[in-house]
């Protein structure tokens, strides 16, 4: 029996009605609600087509002014994956030598060595990522985090991996917080569609924040 997954296909009025649908999410009492265990997240997805993504970048600005104009104690932190990983390659004068792998090598081989130097599945001593993730964002003053710049990672770093091998990977005093990823392309809680074009590995420990 053949699959069928629902692609996203919004048309601009409908992405404008879904980010004020996520906007008021955020702000909702409900959004910040964990009992911060261990077997509990608060791990959110908003998923759009591709084509929307500086309607999108915008918002996600707008709703960080927004609230933090508002807030003195807690505030929105937004967290670019793409620059932390430009950011670590530059910081290890490792951009020469991706350019190099991949005239000599092609991309898988530059993915594969850069998630190593990264070291994603390592602990959150080591993990790249999540230090600084860390830097960013003080957990103490964090109400949210939102996450972009996962399309711009492709395929360097995968959504499954953001949750599986960054966010899981982040000290207790975060899982308090709630960190949505936004994400071009389709999620429905079970498949992650990069660009609506390429099934990423299945995922299902996230919820949507705006389901229609």
């Amino acid at each position: 029996m053949e699959h069928y997954v629902q692609l996203r296909k919004d048309t601009t009025e409908k992405i404008y009605e879904r980010l004020n649908q996520l906007e008021g999410r955020i702000n909702s009492e409900e959004f910040v609600k964990t009992s911060g265990t261990t077997n509990t997240v608060n791990y959110w997805v908003f998923d759009y087509h591709p084509k929307h993504e500086l309607i999108v970048r915008e918002r996600v600005s707008l709703i960080q002014k927004k609230y933090n104009d508002y807030h003195d104690k807690l505030k929105i932190y937004v967290v670019d994956l793409y620059e932390l990983i430009i950011r670590h390659l530059e910081s290890n004068n490792y951009i020469g030598y991706c350019k190099q792998f991949e005239q000599e090598n092609g991309l898988d081989y530059v993915t594969a060595a850069v998630k190593n130097s990264l070291q994603l599945t390592s602990n959150e001593q080591t993990n790249a990522m999540v230090g600084y993730i860390k830097d960013i964002v003080p957990a103490k003053e964090a109400y949210s985090i939102l996450l972009t710049g996962v399309g711009k990672c492709f395929p360097l770093l995968q959504g499954p991996e953001v949750f599986n091998q960054i966010l899981y990977n982040m000290p207790d005093e975060y899982r308090r917080i709630p960190i949505v990823l936004f994400y071009p392309g389709t999620y429905t809680e079970q498949e992650l569609i990069i660009f609506n074009e390429m099934q990423e590995d299945n995922f299902y420990r996230a919820y949507r924040i705006v389901r229609d």
